[in-house]
């Protein structure tokens, strides 16, 4: 992240030494450096980061230098930075979390890769498909581990279903419905995200986005072929959309539905998924799985704790866990061309809005 000014770390007394990282290529914890101390970093990373072994936090960075100095003090990290170049010419980093707006990253990505940094990046790549191709590229030239932020597949519950999908228990999956309803009383706790140009668009792009990736994670990587959507503004075509709803038609017959607001009126945020398939059908939040078994709906739900609380620090500590296998060369990492195909479908969303007419893609 560049800021108007540009500092040295600001230093503080050497953390104590860690465990040593069991990776393939590396005999200490990872060295990671961090762009970006928002509500996301604040919240979940670094609260799942401190209790690494396996990590050591070597630098922050952030254009608020003093958020970024008080963060750091609490978290243990030795460096910071209000310049994000000034961070990566930092010698003992291995990999980065960007943690930045949306514009911003596909030029960290690309700056990372640059330095030969290992990159996890919350989403999206890039604002555009186009330029989540460029990143994609110089991944692959760099032959550097990406991993785009997609927590929600890493959700207990989640994962649950998806073990049902994989394994054909709930037959061929024909649909999936998926909602993320939040509300968002104050236009000023949106910052960024109110800017097209920053954001990319609105509710449809910031939850959308996930509740797409989503669908297809579940539905077992369908391709899409035809889009038809509806947004929903206040004040204009130049201010982004506060909801929406898609619909996307499948190779394989299958449909994915999803329906997003940032302006929902009710009793606390709405989250969840409900699949279809032809032997059962299943959901998330709250978890349940159907099956019919002699011709009989059996109720086959996995037992135990999955509370939205325990869903959410779960699916960071997963995700943390398979990128530090992934660098490590012990687990493949998820394709970025996934999180390419999601980025097409959000694209052909804004056009069947504008247009008022299906994409076919």
């Amino acid at each position: 992240m560049t800021g108007n000014r540009r500092s040295g770390p600001h230093s503080r007394p050497t953390p104590a030494p860690r465990a040593a990282l069991e990776l393939d290529g590396f005999d200490r914890p990872v060295r990671l450096g961090i762009v970006g101390a928002g509500a996301v970093v604040q919240v979940a990373h670094l609260s799942v980061l401190r209790k690494l072994r396996a990590v050591s936090l070597v630098a922050l960075c952030d254009t608020d230098l003093p958020k970024a100095r008080a963060l750091a003090d609490r978290s243990g990290i030795e460096n910071v930075y209000d310049d994000f170049e000034d961070l990566l010419q930092h010698e003992a980093l291995d990999a980065v979390l960007i943690a930045t707006p949306n514009h911003l990253h596909e030029s960290h990505l690309a700056a990372a890769l640059a330095a030969n940094l290992h990159v996890l990046i919350e989403k999206p790549l890039a604002l555009t498909s186009t330029g989540a191709q460029k990143v994609i590229r110089l991944a692959e030239k760099k032959e550097k581990v990406v991993m785009v932020g997609m927590t929600h597949r890493y959700r207990p519950d989640v994962q649950a279903v998806r073990s049902f999908v994989q394994a054909g228990e709930l037959g061929y999956i024909s649909s999936v419905r998926a909602s993320w309803h939040l509300a968002r009383p104050a236009r000023t706790s949106l910052g960024w995200r109110e800017k097209r140009s920053e954001s990319g668009g609105g509710a449809m792009f910031d939850l959308g986005l996930t509740m797409l990736d989503l669908g297809f994670w579940l539905a077992g990587g369908p391709a899409p072929v035809r889009v038809s959507a509806a947004l929903t503004r206040s004040g204009g075509e130049r201010v982004v959309e506060q909801s929406g709803s898609a619909f996307v038609v499948c190779e394989n017959g299958a449909s994915i539905f999803i329906d997003v607001t940032w302006r929902h009126i009710g009793e606390g945020e709405r989250f969840g998924a409900g699949i279809r398939g032809s032997k059962g059908s299943a959901g998330i939040n709250p978890l349940h799985v159907w099956k019919e078994i002699h011709g009989v709906a059996h109720d086959v739900s996995p037992t135990g704790s999955f509370s939205r609380d325990i869903a959410f620090i779960a699916s960071f500590k997963a995700q943390w866990a398979h990128f530090l296998a992934a660098i490590g060369g012990r687990a493949p990492a998820p394709s970025l061309q996934e999180h390419l195909r999601v980025l097409k479908v959000i694209e052909a969303i804004y056009r069947s809005d504008a247009d008022g007419r299906d994409i076919t893609l």
